[in-house]
């Protein structure tokens, strides 16, 4: 027989379910290299390719053959020609900009282990979707809302999240409707440099968000009493805000964010929150020219920076701080345990933080290969983000469970690990 690969499930998958990739048909012990492509919707192609060698019956499954050395990874790694995948043109991040359309994922399989390998012997497409069959996709235009609303199929109401990218800006869905494939209604929401809202960051405002948060909790599909949050970076410490001074939020969960407010004054009604202090003398570049901000920032438990803390005491929700412990952004775990330390300090329960050895800045939904460094639109020049490839893939993996753990237990009162009735 001719090789062959198969993918399971066949023709086509969620982004954040894993895949089984296997070849048959190879001659004993074959050498091939296998090779995944995949462009974004730039047309910017991004790549893996590992070094394989099949066993006595030609047949070569990923989930029990290791990755010989040589590739982009090797040992026992079902998924790592996912996670693996790296840019041709350096300081691109994967993101997916139209949820509506898959990711389209090339595989070969080439001859022997050259640079480069030789003669295709065979290949596979999967389409690698983001929305699930029966999730409705809504653009939201009320009020100053700008944002997109994920329902999952079936009848509500679902338990509410809002959703916040960081200081990129523009309208990201693609984080709110893998999460609505899993039983929640999810809001995407915009804050900046999107249709007609500012197009920079020096001022926000949490009657905005409120306006989000009414929208929500009136929702006819919306489960009450109160909506959980779902924040990364500048998203994290807006999400730690809101919690601390608005009403109808019960779970806040945050990623690699800050407790004090960063990079833009921040007002509700007669309170202002200026932005943390920070020096651009601590920037350290390195011979590439890619910026380590990581000493950036002031400590906000210092001097006159002690005005940005975000009184986080105040909130009346639960807390669940996601740490990458590699994080080249800001100090996340420093946050997070500081974080604890307020909240209990104030008699309120001690918040989960998890920590994750290994893992940078941006911790995505599953398989999103770790971008190690990128453009920083506020600093203006390619940083690094921190992160171990493999280490970073797997705290993807578990903190896309532990995230849905916490809002189920939070927002639907059932405990960790108990099936979701959908």
């Amino acid at each position: 027989a001719a090789p062959a690969v198969r993918v399971r499930p066949a023709a086509r998958s969620l982004f954040d379910e894993p895949l089984g990739i296997a070849v048959s048909g190879l001659s004993p012990r074959q050498r091939v290299t296998l090779r995944a492509t995949l462009r974004d919707e730039a047309g910017e192609l991004f790549q893996a390719a590992a070094r394989y060698q099949a066993g006595d019956d030609g047949e070569l499954d990923l989930a029990r053959c290791p990755a010989l050395p040589g590739g982009s990874f090797s040992g026992l790694e079902p998924m790592g020609l996912l996670w693996a995948l790296q840019p041709q043109k350096p300081l691109r991040r994967l993101v997916k900009r139209d949820v509506r359309s898959p990711f389209l994922l090339q595989l070969e399989v080439l001859e022997g282990h050259g640079e480069p390998p030789g003669r295709l012997l065979a290949q596979a497409q999967h389409e690698r979707a983001f929305l699930r069959d029966g999730v409705r996709r809504i653009p939201v235009r009320e009020g100053r809302i700008r944002a997109t609303l994920f329902l999952p199929p079936g009848n509500g109401p679902f338990p509410g999240i809002i959703d916040l990218y960081g200081a990129g800006g523009g309208l990201p869905e693609y984080r709110a409707c893998l999460l609505a494939n899993y039983g929640f209604a999810v809001l995407a929401l915009a804050f900046y440099s999107y249709e007609d809202l500012p197009k920079e960051m020096k001022e926000l405002h949490l009657e905005y968000f409120e306006e989000a948060i009414n929208y929500m909790l009136q929702h006819t599909q919306v489960k009450g009493p109160g909506i959980g949050l779902l924040g990364i970076s500048k998203g994290g410490d807006l999400c730690v805000s809101m919690s601390s001074f608005l009403k109808g939020i019960t779970a806040t969960a945050v990623i690699n964010g800050s407790i004090a407010n960063v990079g833009a004054v921040l007002r509700y009604k007669d309170i202002t929150i200026p932005p943390l202090g920070m020096s651009v003398n601590r920037i350290k570049v390195n011979k590439s020219g890619i910026a380590d901000i990581v000493d950036v920032l002031n400590n906000p438990l210092e001097g006159p920076d002690r005005q940005s803390l975000i009184p986080l005491e105040k909130a009346e929700c639960r807390f669940l701080f996601i740490v990458g412990q590699d994080d080249r952004n800001w100090k996340s775990e420093f946050f997070a345990v500081e974080g604890s330390k307020r909240l209990q300090a104030h008699g309120k329960e001690k918040p989960e933080i998890i920590c994750y050895p290994g893992a940078g800045h941006y911790i995505e939904p599953p398989f999103f290969p770790m971008c190690s460094a990128s453009m920083h639109l506020l600093v203006g020049k390619p940083v690094v983000w921190g992160g171990e490839p493999k280490a970073h893939c797997e705290a993807q993996i578990d903190a896309w469970q532990q995230i849905q753990a916490f809002f189920r237990k939070h927002l639907m009162g059932k405990p960790p690990g108990t099936a979701s009735k959908l």
